[in-house]
C-alpha cells in the first residue's frame, strides 16, 4: 500500500468514532481525528450528580516518503506540544490523550529505537485534574513494519487489519 492508501485506510477506521479533519489542521499534520466524552453518574434524579468526567483523545496523522531521526524527533515534539496546548484541566478532566502516527514510505535506521523508547506524560494538579498520555506509532508502508511506544501497542491490532 501507498502512504496515502494506507492513510486513507486509518481515516476510514477512526471514523465512526472520532471527528475527522483534513482541511485546516495544523502543520506537519497531514489529518487529525479527535474523540471527547463526558460520563456523569447521579442518584435516582440528574441534579443528584455523584461524578462527572470528562475524556478527550486527539491523534495525529503524519504522511512522508522518506522518515529520517530528526524528523521523527520533531514531529514527537510538535505533536505532543499541539496535544497539551488543547488540554483544559478543570474539576471534571480525567484524560487527554495524544496519539501520533507516522506513516511513510521508507523509515531510516534507529526511528525505531527512538519510537519504542518514548514517553510523556503529565498529572494536573497531581492527577486532581486528570493527565495525559502520548502513543507513538510509526509505519514503514513498503514493508508493512511498524513500530510503537509501550502506550502505542493498543494500537497493534488496527495496523495490522490495515496491512493485510
Amino acid at each position: 500500500m501507498t502512504v496515502d492508501e494506507t492513510l486513507q485506510a486509518l481515516l476510514r477506521s477512526y471514523k465512526r468514532y472520532y471527528n475527522i479533519k483534513t482541511e485546516d489542521v495544523p502543520a506537519p499534520f497531514a489529518a487529525e481525528a479527535a474523540f471527547h466524552t463526558h460520563d456523569e453518574q447521579y442518584f435516582l434524579v440528574r441534579s443528584a450528580t455523584l461524578a462527572e468526567a470528562d475524556a478527550h483523545e486527539y491523534v495525529f496523522f503524519v504522511t512522508a516518503q522518506n522518515l529520517s531521526l530528526a524528523d521523527a524527533q520533531r514531529l514527537v515534539e510538535d505533536a505532543w506540544r499541539e496535544g497539551l496546548s488543547r488540554v483544559v484541566p478543570h474539576a471534571n478532566h480525567r484524560s487527554t490523550d495524544v496519539v501520533l502516527i507516522m506513516l511513510a514510505e521508507q523509515i531510516a535506521a534507529g526511528v525505531s529505537d527512538y519510537v519504542k523508547k518514548v514517553k510523556r506524560y503529565k498529572s494536573y494538579r497531581h492527577t486532581l485534574q486528570g493527565w495525559s498520555h502520548f502513543s507513538v506509532v510509526a509505519m514503514e508502508t513498503s514493508t508493512g513494519n511498524f513500530f510503537c511506544n509501550r502506550r502505542g501497542k493498543n494500537l497493534k491490532r488496527l495496523f495490522r487489519n490495515i496491512r493485510n
